[in-house]
C-alpha cells in the first residue's frame, strides 16, 4: 500500500460513523473523454491471441487516451468482434487512473472504451485536491465527468478555517 493510501486510510478511520455513506456521486475528470481518440499502450511484454481477439500486456503497463492515463502490472485488451478497434480493457493487480486533477487507485479496473465507462473495484481510493474518498467500487463515466462510489464509502471532509477577528 502506498504512503498516500495509508495516510488517507488513517484519516478516514478517524471520521465519525455518521459521515460514512453507502453511495456517493462525485465529479471525476476535468476533461471530457473522447472514446474515438486513439488508445496508446506501452508495456514490457505483449502476447497476442488471434483466436479470441485479445492482447495481454504485462510489466509496467501504461494506457493513455487523450489526457487520461491508466497504469497496472497487467492489462488485457479485448478487440471488437471485427477487430477494427478496442472493445474493452481489463486491468489487474493494482491499478492507478489519472484524469485531470483527480486520481483513483484500486485492485482492478474494467474500461468499456465505446461507452467511456470505467469500473474500478477492490479498495478504491479517489483523491481530488485535498479531498479523499474510499469505497469498494467506483463507476466513472468519462463522458459526463462523474463517478459513483458504492460499498462502504468513507470520506474526509475538509473544513474551512475561519479567522476570529
Amino acid at each position: 500500500m502506498s504512503g498516500s493510501r495509508i495516510l488517507a486510510a488513517g484519516l478516514l478511520a478517524l471520521l465519525p460513523a455518521g459521515l460514512w455513506a453507502q453511495g456517493a456521486e462525485v465529479g471525476f475528470g476535468s476533461i471530457q473523454a473522447d472514446p474515438d481518440a486513439p488508445v496508446e499502450v506501452t508495456a514490457d511484454n505483449l502476447n497476442v491471441n488471434q483466436d479470441d481477439g485479445t492482447a495481454l500486456f504485462t510489466g509496467g503497463v501504461v494506457v493513455g487516451q487523450g489526457e487520461m492515463r491508466l497504469s497496472a502490472p497487467r492489462v488485457l485488451v479485448v478487440y471488437t468482434e471485427n477487430r477494427s478497434g478496442i472493445d474493452r480493457l481489463e486491468a489487474r493487480g493494482g491499478v492507478t487512473l489519472v484524469s485531470g486533477e483527480e486520481a483513483a487507485e484500486g485492485e482492478n479496473a474494467d474500461y468499456d472504451v465505446s461507452e467511456g465507462v470505467i469500473v474500478m473495484t477492490g479498495n478504491v481510493l479517489l483523491t481530488s485536491g485535498g479531498s479523499a474518498l474510499t469505497a469498494d467500487r467506483m463507476v466513472a463515466d468519462l463522458n459526463e465527468g462523474t463517478a459513483r462510489m458504492t460499498g462502504r464509502v468513507k470520506t474526509v471532509i475538509q473544513q474551512q478555517q475561519g479567522t476570529d477577528e
